[in-house]
Parts: C-alpha cells; structure tokens; sequence
C-alpha cells in the first residue's frame, strides 16, 4: 500500500509527518519498517528515551502528540483486557495540558453558537477560565434570575483538529494491523473505530446535556444526592451552561477530614449512588473518579441526606454507560453464577459475552476460573477484593484471547475505579457487600413468575409459528415412515475436494503402474531401449502426483492459519 495515495494523508501531510517523527523520537515507528516511502528513513533516528520502559515510551509520546491521542491513551486505558494492565495503568496517568483560549475568542464562541450578546444571555461573565480540559473549558457566570453557573465553552477548533488527527489514526491503524504481527492482537482497526465512535458523541454537549437531565430525574427523590441542572436556552452543540456547585472534591482528602465529615458515610453513600446507575437503571456514569465527585457546602433547603450529611455532587456527565437487555441477562447470569461459585455458568457466560478466538479452549478457561474461585471462596465479605478479583478475571480473559465489547471492558473499569475511589476516603470500605444483594435479587428476578411470563410473552411469534408448522411437519414425517419413503439427507462440508482428490490420487496411482507395466513388456515404439508410451506414462503420473501433493500441504497451511 503506497500511503502517499491516499487523500486524508495528503491533506493531512504534515500531521502525518509530525506524528510519524514524533513516534519515532520515542522509539515506537519500528513497524513502519516496511512502508516505502522514502522521507521515512530519514525521519527514524535514534531514541532518545531508551531508559523508560516501552509503557513510558508510549504515554509520553501520546502527551506530546496532543489532546487526540491524549484521550485515546484514556480511552485504552479502561481495556486492561485488550492492552494489559502494565500499560493501561501507565496510560491511566495521561492528563491534556490544554491552555485556555483568549477570552475575545471565547466571548465569540459562545455569541455564535447561542445566537445573541454575551450581555444579553449572562448578568456577569468572568472572562478568564476557571479550568481548561482537552476538548473545552469552563468558566464563571451568572444569570439575570441570580443563579450561579459555570459555561463549559468548546475550544476554537478543537474539532476540526480532532477529525483530522482520526483521520491519520485510521489510516495508521490499518497500516499496523497489516504490516505488525506484533500490533495485530490488539485489533487496532476495530479499535480505532470505536473511539472515533467514542470521541465524536464527546464533542457533542447536547449528549452531555441529556446525560445530566437523565441522571436528575432517575435520582429525583435520592436524598443526599444531586447532579447539576442544565439550562437548554443556554446550551448548544459547542456551549454548555450548567448549574454550579461550591464545595469540597473528593479528591481533596485533607480538607474532608478538617472538615469534620464522616468519610465512612460518604464512601458509602457515592458508591450505592453508581450501584443503583448500574444495577437498577442501567445508565451510569463512566468516569468515577475523585476529581468528578464532591461534598457540597451549599445544599438546597430540606434536600440534605437522611444521615444529617451535606450532598454529594456529581460533575462532568460526558463520558456514560449503557446495559442494554441482552448485557443485564448476562451480567444476571454471571451474579447468580458467583453467588453459587458455579465456574462452569461462569466460563459460559465469559465465552457469550466476549469473542472467543479460533482453537478456543473451554476447558483450560474453565479451570482457570475454578481457581480464582478456590482462592475467593472462603475470604468474608468484608475481606473480599473486588477489584483485584476483577484484575485476574480481566488476566484470564486476556491469556485466552478473548475479547470484550466496549460496553463490558467499560463496566469492570467503572467498577474497578468505583472501589478505588471509595478506598481512598474509607480504606475499610468493602464494594461486594453491596453488589452482593443485587446477586439475589437478580436470582428472584430471573425465576419469579412475572419475568418468566415477560420470556415466553417476548417469544410468543415463535411460539405462534411452531404451534401451526409442528402438526402437519409431524404428519408428514410419518406418513413418509410408514410408506418407506423416509429419507435421511446427511451434507458434508468440504467432503467435495477430498472425494476428488482421493480419486485423482487412485487415477494417477493406476496410470503409473499401467505405465510401469508398457516399460517393462517393451511395448514399442521404443527409442533407445525404453517404451516411449510407458515412459510417457510414468512422467504424466509423476506430475499429476507432485500436484497432488502440492494440494495437501496448500490445505494444510490454511488449515494451520485459520
């Protein structure tokens, strides 16, 4: 493939070679060996970090490349079970130093998408950035009604830069997945799509706008609880105006503890909120981090959680996950299997949910789970580790080659994040005692008589159509047996090219030792003492022999590929 062809690279050529240079500089371009394309032998050099470890290598290129590549760091972090918990952990460092745009291109920014002066839509604008994150930042406000709110505004052509660096990503990935046996297992294309997919519904704030309306009214008589209200007037594709919050970050431990709130509490009561997202509604937040939760210092009158402690609130509704019915039947599957320490339930359920690579083996998978369970089976609820367990499920998963749809890699990194946040304000805190009653509910859910019926009802179309087929196919099959016209029609795949060359090989079998025979008997005409038919003969059944035997080794080679 000559890259040089293609239309996004050329319109993208000094991206192109700012990547490539920078991928090299850092000792990652080696499977760009095969690529001909002359500047790029010159651009391979020396690497100039050799000390740091490959992990390293590849996260501090990524920072350097920028927000794209930033954010598909963080995106592969969360697949432990794709690129392996080394480099997941050291990508799950990666932070975007993006600065603040200038408060004239801002002012614009938001004028242009929401259609009047800045004047006209705020009582007060602060034209300096509280904060600034790789795809927009965040800036004070407030409203003529009086309330206080925060505008996340869109960096100036963050989008346009993000598209064509997908671009280059796309193309990159292909070439790995064809050129690098060593790249390949990580399915680089299939991969790269799914954060395309990932990263465009992010630069939409419309989506996150949803996102927080959704989570407001699923939790609309939580105590304790509250996320930010949007104002949709105030919104758009690029602008986002949303309610502000004034209070202590989770991730401020030290002020937690000088102000004299009970951590044990809170842990409990952030981690029952994401249990309820994930378990009842099946819509949660996907980055549970100590950064996006905090201890408000100003909640609203008579809203304050039962236990007598301030809210909890929850920021940045960007990045969500979704259990569809098909995911809750086997996440139900695999909580009543661990209930029971069933490991052959649980091998089938890993096997559904996942795609199992050719030579699967089931068996060594299911010993594999059995002794994770020994080593779990007798630990208390309090002592279990639900992360580490998840870590070795994820291992287990990644030996036998078996890879995870996104919406199942992201929910155990959801869930592995969820019981590290929670360890970082209550280490005592243990998250299996509260997934554990979802076990047995899902067991009385699953065979009460109202979701069986709901089964049979989702089915009843095929109920329908056996039911009228089924007595005259019955009648039919035996009539047919009682007058001897019962056939039974058996199909061999691949049967077809074996017959053929058993009998060419039988053919050429019976020519040779014809041919064999005409030599021997001296049948003429002969030429210097040999039969030439016999001669003849021979050569024809040697050749068709050599292509005989070429055929085999051919499907032998494909059979060992596949």
């Amino acid at each position: 493939m000559d890259l040089i062809d293609v239309p996004q690279l050329v319109r993208n050529a000094d991206r192109f070679r700012e990547v490539v240079a920078v991928l090299a500089k850092h000792g990652l371009a080696d499977w760009l060996s095969n690529i001909p394309i002359p500047w790029l032998n010159r651009i391979r050099g020396h690497c100039e970090d050799e000390e740091l470890t490959t992990e390293q290598r590849i996260r501090v290129a990524m920072t350097e490349l920028g927000t794209t590549f930033v954010k598909l760091g963080q995106v592969l972090s969360t697949r432990p079970d794709l690129v392996g918990k080394p480099l997941a952990d050291e990508l799950a460092q990666l932070r975007a130093n993006t600065p603040a745009d200038e408060a004239n291109v801002v002012v614009a920014m938001i004028e242009s998408e929401l259609g009047a002066t800045i004047d006209t839509l705020f009582a007060e604008f602060e034209p300096a950035a509280m904060a600034s994150a790789s795809i927009g930042q965040v800036h004070r406000a407030t409203l003529h009604e009086g309330q206080s709110v925060v505008v996340k505004v869109q960096h100036a052509g963050i989008e346009q830069r993000i598209v064509n660096d997908l671009e280059i990503m796309t193309k990159l990935a292909e070439i790995a997945e064809q050129q690098s046996t060593r790249l390949r297992p990580y399915r680089p294309v299939h991969t790269m799509r799914e954060f395309q997919r990932t990263l465009m519904k992010e630069l939409n704030f419309d989506r996150e706008l949803r996102n927080m309306e959704r989570f407001r009214r699923n939790f609309a008589d939580e105590p304790g609880i509250r996320f930010a209200k949007a104002y949709p007037h105030l919104s758009s594709r690029r602008v986002l105006t949303m309610e502000r919050f004034e209070g202590i970050s989770l991730s401020e431990k030290s002020q937690l503890e000088a102000s004299g709130i009970d951590l044990d509490a809170m842990a409990r009561r952030g981690a029952s909120l994401f249990v309820e997202m994930i378990f009842r509604d099946g819509f949660y937040h996907a980055d549970p981090h100590p950064g996006n939760l905090m201890v408000l210092a100003n909640p609203l009158p008579g809203v304050s959680g039962s236990d007598g402690l301030t809210e909890l609130g929850i920021l940045d509704c960007g990045m969500v996950g979704r259990i569809d019915n098909e995911l809750r039947n086997y996440l139900e599957l695999g909580l009543i299997a661990a209930v029971g320490q069933d490991a052959a339930k649980i091998t089938e359920v890993v096997a559904s949910v996942g795609e199992v690579p050719i030579g699967f083996d089931e068996p060594e998978l299911m010993s594999a789970i059995q002794e994770l369970i020994d080593e779990y089976a007798y630990q208390s609820l309090g002592e279990f580790d639900l992360s580490g367990c998840l870590h070795e499920i994820v291992e287990i998963i990644r030996e036998h080659r078996i890879y995870l749809p996104a919406k199942v890699a992201m929910l155990l990194k959801v869930l592995v994040m969820l019981e590290g946040t929670a360890h970082q304000l209550s280490p005592t805190f243990c998250l299996a005692e509260l997934i554990e009653p979802y076990g047995k509910k899902a067991m009385l859910r699953r065979f009460s008589p109202k979701k069986v019926y709901a089964r049979i009802k989702s089915n009843v179309d095929d109920w329908e159509h056996l039911m009228s087929v089924l007595p005259k196919d019955a009648a039919d099959i035996l009539h047919n047996f009682k007058r001897g016209k019962f056939d039974v029609h058996l199909q061999h795949r691949r049967l077809e090219p074996i017959v053929n060359r058993l009998v060419l090989g039988i053919l050429t079998a019976a020519l040779f030792i014809g041919s064999a025979s005409l030599c021997s008997s001296l049948v003429p005409p002969l030429l210097l003492g040999i039969s030439v038919p016999g001669f003849i003969g021979c050569a024809v059944a040697v050749m068709m022999g050599y292509g005989i035997t070429r055929s085999i080794r051919h499907s032998h080679r494909i059979g060992d590929d596949d």
